[in-house]
């Protein structure tokens, strides 16, 4: 019965289908069916677990931790200065260490989740950053930032980590759906949670630009509520 369950999760259009593993914890499916069984059977229990919670009802995971450090280029302060325009997705200032909180929800309009990012600062509020994955589109994820702006990614799996990869960008308003051409796009994004042990993880996030460089360098360290 339980291999019944698992290949019905793993199949196609099952992704928002929640499946019961150990008989009371729900369990999801939606990133190992992006990374592929192997190479998530491969990755540490710690990383494993934080990535196939599913997060019924009112169900928030959290996580706290700090960041390390946040570096800007000049291309990098102004694309984030510009980015305000839709909800702030980037860190607007370089910092050095600073409080930090993650909380992860269920999307229900989507089916996805909604990802709340929550960055102190030297002085002033808290930078809140909102944005929403959905297991949707040509590589089965999108994350979608504000004003309609999106990026499609792609996931891999290493010994000891997830990596998630922009592959393109995009407007979407209401059916009307562009993919903005590459020299448009703000260039390559890259995120990657990284297994520390003892329910801690490593969070880095870089925007690298194919002409101007790095944009974006931010390391930030977390561990499990």
């Amino acid at each position: 019965m339980r291999k019944q369950a698992i290949d019905r999760a793993e199949a196609p259009g099952a992704a928002a289908v929640p499946a019961r593993e150990g008989g009371d914890a729900l369990y999801d499916y939606r990133f190992r069916r992006l990374v592929g069984r192997e190479a998530w059977d491969a990755l540490p229990d710690d990383v494993r677990r934080r990535f196939s919670k599913r997060l019924a009802g009112s169900a928030v995971a959290t996580y706290s931790g700090k960041i390390v450090w946040t570096r800007l280029s000049i291309a990098g302060w102004l694309l984030a200065q510009l980015c305000r325009l839709i909800g702030a997705p980037l860190p607007t200032n370089g910092s050095g260490r600073a409080p930090a909180a993650v909380a992860v929800s269920e999307d229900r309009a989507s089916g996805g989740q909604v990802w709340t990012r929550i960055y102190g600062r030297a002085r002033g509020h808290p930078q809140v950053i909102h944005s929403a994955k959905r297991f949707a589109g040509t590589t089965g994820l999108e994350e979608h930032i504000g004003g309609g702006i999106g990026m499609a990614l792609t996931v891999r799996a290493e010994t000891d980590a997830l990596i998630f990869l922009s592959d393109h960008y995009f407007w979407q308003f209401g059916g009307v759906r562009l993919r903005l051409p590459r020299w448009l796009a703000p260039g390559v994004a890259r995120v990657t949670h990284r297994h520390l042990g003892r329910g801690r993880f490593a969070f880095d996030l870089q925007v690298t630009h194919p002409w101007l460089g790095e944009l974006v360098n931010q390391h930030a360290l977390f561990r499990d509520a």
